[in-house]
């Protein structure tokens, strides 16, 4: 008979709750894994295990909240997170009143996560069972990926493409759920991820190459370390992604700056042919600083304009060009020609070649800058007639008023 004490209902809400701020504020970001969308995961095998299983109420409570408390001690890190776990467990039910069997046995369900534990009962089994569902869920590649990211992050660990995928396979081909419902809802997804590692083992791995695949990879490594750092994921687009916000961002700014000073001159311009020229017969001392103002504001206005003036481009990118990796398919100018097949096939080229990918970002990004950096010489020079030319006509129209006199 159970002696647990059945806590309020909303406990398991009160301890999602908990945990998830608990992430918020101690558990570092670079555990790209082990965070609290892996939790939420291993809650939804152990109730989907559970109800297979028709557990009790009490079984499936503390069957939930050492799930929801088995990898919070990863605030100090990955090595005896599970005893930290199991202590955070303890130290947050006792504060709701758990009973001390009770807690007992949510510690012992969160110690069965241990990578080498073997588990002693169904309970047991159910929850590491639960902490491994990813393995033949179709979120494996997601979470694999995260695992990776995770080791290199937090470990400095980093493995090429091959150590990683061996990686992978030994420990998915000598894993094994527990329980039969496990096996059944679960070891079809594994088995069909353990064939595509193979697959994409098959394609990674050398074999005997000609004598000038080998000079092209000898030439090849030169750059590898540098592009070591693009395996990063996370640190790369993000440096992609701000760099693009950055020139987008200044590119509004010199169009918005080339705005103002068509807006101010065409406005100038109106004023003076409406007002100034007419009453040059009744005063043609203002003949000479006019048309000086009017010199200023079209020479600024042309300028404004041709920073703002599109450059027109024939927007067709060849098959060949594609295929020597000449092209940059990121810019519309290079593509609005073409047909959409040319396209399509064009795009799945540079996203099957991380290189060219990569290549094609940095191409895009540098003739960006070379656009901007055209904007903004031209409005160098707006600005430049607009304020000097001002001076000149201020100057022109107090020495009209001086001859007047």
């Amino acid at each position: 008979m159970e002696t647990t004490q059945s806590p309020p209902q909303n406990l398991a809400i009160v301890a999602e709750k908990y945990v998830k701020q608990y992430f918020r504020d101690h558990i570092d970001e670079k555990y790209f894994y082990h965070n609290f969308q892996h939790t939420c995961d291993v809650i939804e095998a152990a109730r989907r295990l559970g109800t297979g299983y028709n557990l009790s109420l009490t079984d499936t409570e503390a069957l939930i909240l050492a799930a929801w408390f088995h990898d919070t001690g990863y605030d100090q890190g990955a090595s005896g997170h599970e005893a930290r776990g199991a202590t955070n467990a303890r130290r947050f039910l006792e504060s709701h009143g758990y009973l001390e069997v009770g807690i007992q046995k949510v510690e012992h369900l969160i110690e069965a996560t241990q990578m080498k534990f073997q588990p002693r009962n169904l309970l047991e089994e159910i929850m590491r069972d639960a902490d491994y569902s990813h393995l033949g869920s179709e979120l494996y590649w997601d979470r694999c990926s995260r695992v990776r990211q995770e080791l290199l992050m937090t470990r400095q660990s980093f493995l090429t493409e091959e150590e990683w995928v061996q990686f992978e396979l030994d420990f998915i081909t000598n894993h094994h759920y527990h329980t039969e419902l496990a096996r059944q809802y679960f070891d079809n997804g594994k088995f069909k991820n353990i064939k595509q590692l193979k697959k994409y083992q098959q394609r990674i791995t050398p074999s005997e190459d000609s004598q000038e695949e080998r000079k092209w990879k000898k030439q090849k490594k030169k750059t590898e370390k540098e592009l070591k750092e693009l395996n990063l994921g996370r640190g790369v687009e993000t440096m992609y992604r701000n760099t693009y916000r950055t020139h987008l961002n200044l590119s509004a700014i010199a169009d918005n700056k080339a705005n103002i000073m068509l807006s101010i001159n065409a406005i100038i311009i109106s004023i003076v042919i409406s007002s100034l020229i007419p009453n040059f017969t009744a005063h043609p001392e203002y003949i000479m600083p006019t048309f000086l103002l009017l010199a200023v504001c079209l020479g600024a206005l042309i300028f404004a304009i041709l920073s703002t003036r599109p450059k027109v481009t024939k927007g067709e990118t060849s098959r060949e060009d594609i295929t020597n990796k000449k092209t940059n398919l990121l810019f519309f100018g290079n593509f609005y020609n073409m047909t959409l097949d040319d396209f399509d096939w064009g795009m799945a080229e540079m996203i099957k070649d991380r290189n060219f990918l990569y290549s094609s970002m940095t191409r895009d990004i540098y003739f960006l800058g070379k656009v901007l950096a055209q904007k903004y010489r031209y409005l160098r020079i707006c600005y430049g007639i607009f304020m000097y030319g001002l001076i000149m006509v201020v100057f022109a129209f107090g020495v009209a008023l001086w001859l007047k006199r």
